[in-house]
């Protein structure tokens, strides 16, 4: 088991990225010392990388470990694809052939035979609920499909945890979806009632942004017919007024704020559990959005307990009001700058989390037009809202970028992607600034003026990076389908249009909103096919496909970048961090489906295996 101790530097200078305004004026502290010390950093990485293949450095120092007799596709800028690598404390000294690599090899190195397997960059998610979703993991219902596939499955879950739970007690779950369920309906108070008189019930929609609480729980809450809908929020309805359960975006706090907190030792335990979870699907970096104090300090505890065999990046959560605003930046600030230092590379405070809107799902996020039901019906008169006043939040981007803070901010519908992308625009206007690498987390269907606007922004400030969620047309597929329509439906993830613009994009999963192994956001990108189809076979066309080499870029070195790590992970490279996975199948051969099913034969974290697989058709000699 990974037990490798760590502290948490945060002080260092990174070896990755400097940040100045567009007239190359050092703007951070430091001045022109700072800029001169971050080009001599630079010029140190480069010598000390070397070139492909070994180094004059690396002579007659043998590895701790070798890879050898291997498909390891590199991507580098070659997309190179070698036979071997050597590393040594934890990085890679040598890319190159088998008999290149021979050299390295010592009479203490561990030598690993891939036999012809495949091996990558360990994949990332740039989006990833971590510490949250890891903890749902071991302590809440799991109503994910195909656990229930129907209302009544629903209630059968829930009787059966009434049944070991005492009266009183909170019944708590996570992961229904109307669109996999039979009756293809929410779920309400009135299906739960029955089988939970005596219990307060929250069920939490897969997405996050709704949830279904039963009639002990809107009671307790004080929620009635009179009770208004929240800002940012609704109460869903009967015709009479009477509260249906169903609760939206800012709503569900009305109850979720009564529900008891996991122990601190409980989100602990949820951290290391998701972390070896990420390792078994090859996967070794994360970027976590909306953390909290308490977050963060159990990363740092995990991580200290030698418990976190991945890297994390991490965004704080901001909430809606300038006060907040002002409040974050004085706390966290001072330590979120990863142009400057991304610490040991291994748990980052990376930036600033935000929201303008709400989901697809619950058809909250901000349109410039009504939305769908059931494809083709419309949804008259909504077009959705903003979670967060969006003047505030404009405000709010100008100050977190004045404080040198990279944000980046959920953004589902094209009013609310459209908002966002000019309160960057108005705050790279006011402050000219390059570096930060602002957001779009989700960036579901953008208008073709936002497209280009991301594209002008990359290329003159560094900023306005896409993180979409591929796997958004399958695993909610069927119930985005039915919102969005079959016009804006074929707007969703528009990646071919990304990369005919020369758009980079970082690909994230949302866990827990769809399963996190990064094999299903490959495929999904590819692929654009929905869980069930239940809107036809195809609902999101392939115009917007790309294939497996920008599909892994995406997971690998663009994501990497959007973590500020570009420089330390993402690519199989001389000098980088030695975080490598090795599959059952070669990805740049296999068709498209067989991607979905890639078994992962054994990860490597920092040169250390963190993963291998019983029966791997590989062979280890230490």
């Amino acid at each position: 088991m990974y037990k490798k101790q760590k502290t948490v530097p945060i002080g260092r200078i990174s070896r990755s990225v400097g940040l100045f305004r567009p007239d190359e004026t050092p703007w951070m502290g430091g001045g022109r010392q700072k800029a001169l010390l971050a080009v001599f950093m630079a010029a140190l990485v480069m010598l000390s990388a070397g070139c492909f293949g070994p180094g004059p450095r690396d002579a007659g120092l043998p590895a701790d470990t070798v890879l050898v007799n291997g498909n390891i596709i590199t991507v580098d800028d070659a997309d190179a694809v070698v036979e071997a690598v050597a590393i040594r404390d934890g990085r890679i000294v040598a890319v190159g052939t088998s008999e290149d690599v021979a050299r390295y090899v010592g009479a203490a190195t561990r030598r690993i035979d891939l036999q012809g397997l495949t091996a990558t960059p360990g994949l990332l998610d740039t989006h990833c609920h971590f510490a949250s979703g890891g903890a749902a993991l071991l302590y809440v219902l799991n109503l994910s499909y195909p656990n229930i596939e129907s209302v009544e499955g629903a209630t059968e879950m829930v009787k059966d945890a009434v049944d070991e739970t005492g009266a009183g007690e909170w019944v708590t779950g996570r992961g229904w979806d109307e669109g996999k369920l039979l009756e293809r309906r929410y779920i309400y108070a009135r299906d739960l009632d029955p089988v939970s008189p005596d219990n307060p019930v929250f069920l939490t929609h897969t997405m996050g942004h709704y949830a279904v609480a039963n009639s002990a729980a809107l009671k307790m809450a004080n929620i009635t017919r009179d009770t208004p809908d929240p800002f940012g929020g609704t109460i869903d309805r009967d015709a009479d007024g009477t509260p249906t359960g169903v609760l939206k975006e800012s709503a569900q706090s009305l109850v979720s704020s009564l529900i008891p907190e996991l122990s601190f030792e409980q989100k602990k335990s949820g951290i290391a559990h998701i972390a070896r979870e990420f390792n078994k699907e090859g996967m070794t970096g994360l970027k976590d959005p909306g953390i909290f104090p308490e977050t963060w300090q159990a990363y740092q505890e995990v991580l200290a307990d030698g418990e976190l065999p991945v890297r994390v990046f991490a965004l704080w959560r901001s909430r809606g009001s300038i006060e907040a605003a002002r409040d974050l930046i004085d706390r966290v600030g001072p330590f979120t700058k990863p142009y400057l230092s991304t610490g040991d590379d291994h748990l980052i405070s990376g930036g600033i989390k935000l929201a303008i809107d709400g989901s697809g799902g619950a058809r909250t996020a901000w349109l410039h037009e009504d939305w769908n039901k059931e494809s083709t019906d419309t949804d008259v008169g909504n077009h959705g809202y903003p979670t967060t006043e969006p003047e505030i939040l404009r405000e709010q981007v100008q100050m977190y970028h004045d404080a040198g803070l990279h944000v980046s901010i959920h953004s589902i519908g094209d009013r609310g992607i459209d908002w966002v992308m000019d309160s960057y625009v108005r705050a790279l206007e006011n402050t000219p600034t390059s570096g930060l690498r602002h957001g779009i987390i989700h960036a579901n269907i953008p208008t073709d003026r936002a497209v280009d606007l991301m594209a002008e922004l990359e290329q003159k400030y560094d900023a306005a990076y896409p993180e979409p969620s591929a796997t958004f047309t399958w695993w909610i597929g069927d119930t985005y389908a039915g919102n969005f329509g079959p016009e804006r439906a074929l707007r969703l993830n528009p990646f071919k249009t990304f990369s005919d613009k020369g758009i980079p994009w970082a690909n994230g999963s949302d866990f827990s909103v769809t399963p996190f192994p990064a094999r299903y956001g490959l495929w999904s990108s590819m692929a654009r096919e929905t869980l069930l189809g239940v809107y036809g076979e195809n609902p999101y066309g392939k115009d917007e496909a790309v294939g497996i080499h920008e599909a892994l870029r995406s997971h690998t070195i663009w994501a990497a970048r959007q973590m500020f790590l570009e420089n330390e992970i993402g690519s199989i490279e001389v000098g980088k961090y030695a975080d490598i996975a090795i599959w059952d199948r070669d990805l740049y051969t296999v068709e498209v489906d067989a991607i979905k099913d890639l078994e992962c034969q054994m990860t490597l974290f920092e040169g250390e295996i963190v993963h291998h697989r019983d029966g791997a058709p590989l062979t280890v000699s230490e």
